[in-house]
């Protein structure tokens, strides 16, 4: 009787390998052998769906963006504004070890984005959905003129977390990730949160006449 295979779930398996092994060796070393080496199993196995490591690279960046898409209805469903920006910028931010294996492959493929074509391209395709997402967040709470500039301050917060947590693992953890989110969405001069501001100082000086009354 033959053995069944889902070849989608395998094409996942190959892929997830291509991440960690793009990550941990760097550009130079990775290769359809190294995959198939930390699968456990012949070279075969992998070219039989990626003919070619241009092949996998095109579907390991476009399986970054695919698998964002769910994940960006869900943060667009969001009601409050303010709640929708912080969790689309946590979104971004790598807070467990699945994210931290994509950044680091990203980072590798972007250090050698001249030497392939199809990198820059995917990249780039990768960069401008995540500036979608954040723009379409801030045009609920921000006037028009002052969107790109807010958008291009949240891409670089972001990416310098990024880049710190793959450089400082254990000096950036997901925990110091979140205080630090928390703190930058207070500084950030959005609507949403001078409002929150002003009800928790509302709230701060009904308190303390209530205990003075008291």
């Amino acid at each position: 009787m033959p053995i069944r295979v889902d070849h989608d779930a395998r094409r996942e398996q190959i892929v997830n390998a291509a991440i960690r092994v793009l990550g941990d060796g760097g550009f130079a070393n990775f290769s359809l052998r190294a995959v198939s080496d930390r699968l456990g199993g012949s070279v075969t196995l992998v070219t039989h769906y990626f003919p070619s490591r241009e092949a996998l690279l095109q579907k390991l960046l476009q399986q970054t963006v695919d698998d964002a898409r769910p994940a960006q209805e869900e943060l667009a469903a969001i009601k409050d504004p303010h709640d929708r920006l912080e969790a689309v910028v946590r979104f971004f931010l790598p807070l467990d070890d699945d994210a931290v294996a994509v950044e680091r492959a990203r980072v590798a493929m972007a250090g050698h984005r001249n030497n392939d074509p199809t990198i820059p391209r995917d990249l780039d395709l990768i960069d401008t959905s995540m500036r979608e997402l954040i723009k379409t967040s801030l045009q609920d709470v921000i006037d028009r003129d002052r969107i790109t500039v807010t958008l291009d301050l949240i891409r670089l917060w972001s990416s310098g977390v990024v880049l710190s947590a793959i450089e400082h693992p254990d000096v950036w953890t997901p925990a110091r990730q979140i205080e630090a989110l928390h703190h930058f969405m207070n500084l950030v001069d959005l609507p949403a949160t001078r409002a929150r501001r002003a009800d928790r100082a509302q709230e701060g000086t009904a308190g303390a006449i209530t205990e003075g009354v008291a």
